[in-house]
């Protein structure tokens, strides 16, 4: 895994900020520590940091450039299937001075060009040049299991890895409103968008050329999904080709040229990885975290029975609450954009402790969204069913309204939940999927900012939501999943806090054969009353430990409401939302501001805990990076 950085110049300003490309792939470091390059040619400059995987010697080292001397690759990721890819070209006359993917990747663009991205199994963020034709091509993965961000005004066009290789350069760093509504409402920004103005993100299965002075986008792939003709519709056959296409995908995210482990929380998504893995290699090292504080949480002892019956080199990080306490400067320095999704400290200790015996890990990733694993699948799945239960639930709105909220308690969070789901039931499929989604409504979102950009909120949130959403089908809600809650949360969480760790992480069951294939199957396979991943549970159950499929599943809470009230609260007083420092900020609103704080301490603190802890993280994004 790398980073990678890129400058297109418009005129002799942008040409000017080709200084500025040594300092963005040193901001990129722990993405890449192994190794690092920069490459220009008239009005392109491409940077790279590496994190050597395959092939590390010192010949795989990027920018790459073709024997020819005419075209450059700067790549981060992994090309799963480029053996093959190698033979194929060789076959045409190609020949090869390094073992890596990156020179196959190089030698196949040259050959294939744009429509040779569709051959690709992997994940990425690539930009490749051609120096005689002066084009460019920037493209990201299927999926956006690696980022890519992009950068533009009058005088250049700038793209990265990640933000901070952006921040780098001499740009115009405006705050774009819209997105931080979006922000506040959902604890992260859905992509495309960005916290600046005049950025984006590339979006998966995108690509953005630049050709004779000229910028485009398109998507060279869409999740082909027609839900009134699905390809497998007998269980034990869909069961059948689902094993094989996993463990395929498992087998080819295994090669590696540095020492490889797995991520085991003791869920069955990250349980059937280990299990299927344990079949290819005598010693696997698998990684657990535990909390002490938390035994609620705790799922080490179910990770534990999984590593016995496959015999993996197992090491479980047992944590308290102030080692997730300690983590945060670490974390809030990293993030380059704002992103409050709080389990992502638990993600970057167990990538911190991973990385010191490993430098790859496979991760379970992806299952929750394409095979309908979170409660918020089993409440829509509810409400669709329009029983008698939902009307009884949805006429004690009233009440739920004034019971005391919380997550921090079992009864609370119950009065939490009824609320939400009263209030779902009464919505259509879009508006529930969007509440559901985020931590507040668009209205207290936008209560919290001075600024108006509603009409550009209002029609970000209708390019948001599929269409596939309004369908009956449930693959519809899961199809929404991919496009915003994996990729932008999920999938950013992953990244963002194992390369702050220079440690790799391979989802297998992103592979896009199995992603198609699970929108190739009925959602009845999926989830029914009473059982959520039924396919995925029933295919692996003799390969996983009875006791697994015996327990609720837990979501992670950090404990942000003890931090606010007790660790945290005088550093939120004097750094984050001192009175004087947000009135002279001039962005959000004070009596907002006062109203959500006295939330904390009330018997009735709802969602107050993470509306905070989103405003902390911007807070400090916001003083290291805007001022």
């Amino acid at each position: 895994m790398c980073g990678i950085v890129g400058v297109i110049a418009k005129d002799e300003i942008g040409k000017a900020n080709f200084s500025h490309l040594e300092n963005a792939v040193q901001a990129l470091y722990h993405r890449g520590p192994d190794a690092n390059g920069i490459f220009t040619h008239k009005n392109v400059g491409l940077g790279h940091a590496r994190l050597s995987i395959l092939d590390t010697s010192e010949g795989a080292t990027q920018p790459f450039t073709s024997e020819n001397d005419r075209y450059v690759i700067s790549f981060n990721g992994e090309i799963y299937n480029f053996k093959q890819l190698r033979q194929v070209l060789s076959n045409k006359g190609y020949t090869f001075k390094t073992s890596s993917d990156t020179e196959v990747l190089l030698y196949h663009l040259i050959e294939f060009g744009e429509k040779g991205i569709q051959q690709l199994n992997g994940f990425f963020g690539f930009a490749f040049y051609d120096k005689e034709e002066e084009n460019l091509i920037v493209a990201r993965d299927r999926f956006g299991i690696k980022p890519l961000h992009v950068y533009q005004d009058e005088h250049q066009i700038i793209f990265g890895s990640e933000m901070k290789a952006i921040f780098q350069f001499d740009i115009i760093k405006s705050l774009d409103f819209a997105s931080l509504q979006l922000y506040l409402k959902f604890n992260y920004i859905p992509q495309p968008y960005s916290i600046i103005q005049n950025c984006k993100k590339i979006q998966p299965g995108e690509l953005m050329s630049w050709r004779a002075g000229k910028q485009t986008f398109k998507k060279y792939y869409e999740l082909p999904y027609n839900f009134k003709n699905y390809n497998f519709t007998h269980y034990e056959t869909a069961q059948q080709k689902l094993r094989e296409l996993l463990e395929e995908s498992i087998v080819k995210r295994m090669v590696a040229d540095v020492p490889l482990g797995a991520f085991l929380s003791g869920g069955i998504d990250s349980s059937v990885i280990v299990a299927l893995a344990s079949k290819h290699t005598k010693h696997l090292n698998t990684f657990s975290i535990g909390y002490k504080d938390e035994p609620l949480f705790d799922e080490t002892k179910y990770a534990r029975l999984v590593a016995d019956k496959y015999k993996t080199n197992h090491t479980v990080f047992s944590l308290t609450n102030d080692d997730l306490f300690n983590q945060l400067n670490q974390v809030l320095d990293y993030t380059d954009e704002p992103f409050a999704d709080s389990s992502g400290l638990a993600v970057n200790i167990l990538s911190m402790h991973t990385r010191k015996k490993a430098t790859v890990a496979l991760s379970g990733d992806g299952a929750d969204e394409i095979f309908s694993g979170y409660n918020k699948h089993m409440a829509e799945f509810m409400v669709r069913e329009n029983n008698l239960k939902n009307k009884i639930i949805g006429s004690g709105t009233p009440l739920w309204r004034i019971l005391p909220k919380s997550r921090n308690s079992k009864i609370g969070n119950l009065n939490r939940q009824l609320l939400r789901f009263s209030e779902g039931v009464k919505k259509g499929n879009k508006e529930r999927y969007w509440d559901w989604a985020g931590i507040q409504d668009d209205k207290s979102a936008r209560k919290f900012l001075l600024k108006n950009e509603d009409a550009k909120f209002s029609n970000r949130k209708h390019s948001l939501l599929c269409n596939e959403l309004d369908e009956e089908d449930f693959n519809g809600v899961l199809m929404q999943d991919v496009h915003q809650v994996l990729v932008s949360d999920m999938l950013t969480k992953v990244d963002l806090n194992s390369m702050n760790n220079s440690l790799e992480v391979r989802v297998p069951f992103l592979d896009h054969s199995l992603v198609e294939f699970a929108f190739q199957i009925p959602s009845s396979f999926k989830i029914q009353k009473g059982i959520k991943k039924k396919i995925l549970q029933e295919t692996f159950r003799e390969d996983l430990p009875e006791a697994l499929f015996k327990r609720p599943k837990h979501g992670f809470e950090v404990p942000l409401l003890k931090w606010f009230n007790g660790a945290l609260s005088e550093k939120i007083e004097r750094d984050y939302l001192n009175r004087d420092f947000i009135e002279h900020q001039n962005i959000f609103d004070w009596p907002t501001i006062q109203q959500i704080r006295k939330k904390l301490t009330s018997s009735n603190p709802e969602d107050s805990a993470a509306s905070i802890w989103a405003l902390v993280v911007f807070q400090h994004w916001w003083k290291k990076w805007m001022i």
